[in-house]
């Protein structure tokens, strides 16, 4: 039986996102806890589909003591601030020089961190960890599935495991499996790494596993780890970050050099000869507006136009406003948009009561370019203080804390708006305020992938709309500066 330090540190970063990520970030809930520290971060993030909860409650089924140390995440934003890194993270060390007697570290992080500071904070934080608890303390960090894995990385821990589907189903699971991997090494030491790229940027809203190519290759992914391959991943990367590292690898250990070196070859090489599957498959708001029109009023399941460019779960901040307009100038009868990010309407919302009629200016508070907000008298239909929780297989078990909710109505158009940020991705964030997602006609949704998971068993129809946000559904529109020469921002198509 071993004793382990378990910590979580987790950041997706958004290197072009306008909103830095502060430390106040880390310290408040919205899904998932708040900044949580030692036995009480046990109980905080007990049932929730987070790696750090199946992490704990395999270690324990194996036999194992755990040693909480400290739990917090932020929502993706652009960059961590260096008070927020350094304040975390040398928080995270001191408690760990202090835990006593332990055998081995386990870390939940994200895998595309990046602070004012520091391109490769994941890399930092691992290397600091090591540094602590020297070369021989078997050290195991569980991976998001949109992490930029650098070689720093990669020298620091024994293993890598990251999660297999987009959407994150599999959160818990990649823990428990972080758990096992880790209880293999306690008995029997890694003696060998893989670290490989891949030359070109994955658009996120082709990384889903519930289609090709995906689905294939992280079964491919799968099947290759097999002793003596200990782990293998594909990792598609967060392609919204201007580092060195952005971009897909394949990561692996095992005992046996040659046998993970041709595993990791030969996942690489399916992974390339996949490129092509990767374009993107987009609609102008134009193309979404005209097919809301004709989605007919039967209950085969809502229209869902997915406002991916505005995904506050990939650094956009949930407010801009360009579809929500169009929606409310084309007045379709059952539709339904949401979450907005906008407090002091919802404030506003609060202070005039259910039944009310009150003029707002919704959403673009964030200040990305070109929005205005959308002013309209608006019916207050109902209020909500935010607390609820996630039923759906992504957030599950989550318990928000969004702060002030309203449902209002312009025309025939219902926003969904909440007072922090939160993709929509689950639907009890809508049942939260009355409605009832399966029987909406049109449902605009602040998201790119997340919300199939939960929303896609319900959908008649599902178009991911190119509309305004910092967020872009194409990395080769970005402005990049950090990429090695030689990596494609787009794939190549054919």
């Amino acid at each position: 039986m071993a004793r382990i330090a378990i910590a979580g540190f987790q950041h997706e970063t958004n290197t072009f996102a306008p909103l830095a990520t502060g430390l106040a970030r880390f310290i408040e809930p919205d899904a998932w806890p708040a900044l949580v520290r030692g036995p009480a971060m046990l109980e905080a993030i007990a049932g929730i589909n987070l790696p750090a909860a199946g992490f704990v409650a395999a270690a324990v089924s194996l036999g194992h003591r755990v040693a909480p140390l400290l739990w917090c995440a932020a929502q993706p934003a652009g960059r961590v601030t260096r008070e927020a890194f350094e304040t975390i993270a040398a928080e995270l060390i001191a408690r760990l020089r202090a835990a006593g007697i332990f055998d081995a570290v386990y870390l939940d992080l994200h895998g595309a961190m990046v602070a004012d500071h520091l391109d490769d904070a994941d890399g930092e934080m691992l290397r600091r960890v090591r540094v602590a608890v020297g070369s021989r303390m078997p050290i195991v960090a569980s991976l998001d599935f949109h992490a930029n894995v650098s070689p720093a990385m990669v020298a620091a821990a024994d293993a890598l495991p990251c999660y297999r589907s987009y959407p994150h189903v599999d959160m818990a699971e990649t823990g428990a499996r972080a758990a096992a991997i880790l209880d293999q090494i306690l008995r029997r030491p890694v003696t060998a790494r893989v670290h490989r790229t891949l030359p070109f940027l994955m658009p996120l809203t082709s990384q889903c596993t519930l289609i090709e190519p995906l689905a294939s290759l992280m079964r491919e992914a799968a099947t290759l780890e097999a002793d003596p391959v200990l782990s293998l991943c594909l990792a598609p990367g967060f392609p919204l970050a201007d580092v060195v590292d952005c971009g897909p690898t394949v990561i692996g250990c095992g005992w046996d050099a040659a046998a993970l070196d041709r595993a990791a070859g030969e996942l690489h090489a399916a992974v390339l000869a996949r490129e092509g599957d990767f374009a993107l498959d987009l609609v102008s708001i134009e193309v979404a507006i005209a097919e809301a029109r004709r989605h007919p009023d039967s209950n085969g399941g809502p229209l869902i136009l997915a406002d991916t460019q505005d995904n506050p779960g990939a650094g956009g901040n949930a407010d801009t406003t360009a579809l929500l307009k169009a929606l409310v100038a084309a007045d379709l009868p059952g539709t339904v948009a949401g979450v907005i990010w906008d407090p002091d309407s919802a404030a506003r919302a609060h202070a005039a009561g259910e039944g009310a009629t009150v003029e707002l200016a919704i959403g673009a508070h964030s200040g990305y370019p070109g929005e205005t907000p959308l002013v309209a008298q608006a019916r207050v239909l109902r209020l909500g203080d935010g607390r609820f929780t996630g039923t759906g297989p992504f957030y599950r078990g989550g318990r928000f804390d969004l702060g002030p909710m309203a449902r209002i109505a312009v025309g025939s158009v219902e926003i969904a708006m909440a007072s922090r940020k939160q993709q929509a991705a689950d639907q009890a964030m809508f049942r939260h305020l009355g409605v009832e997602p399966a029987r909406v006609r049109i449902l605009q949704l602040k998201s790119s992938v997340h919300f199939r998971a939960d929303f896609g068993p319900v959908a008649g129809r599902v178009l991911v709309v190119e509309a305004p946000g910092p967020n872009p559904a194409d990395p080769g529109r970005l402005p990049f500066t950090k990429l090695p020469a030689g990596r494609r921002r787009r794939p190549t198509v054919g």
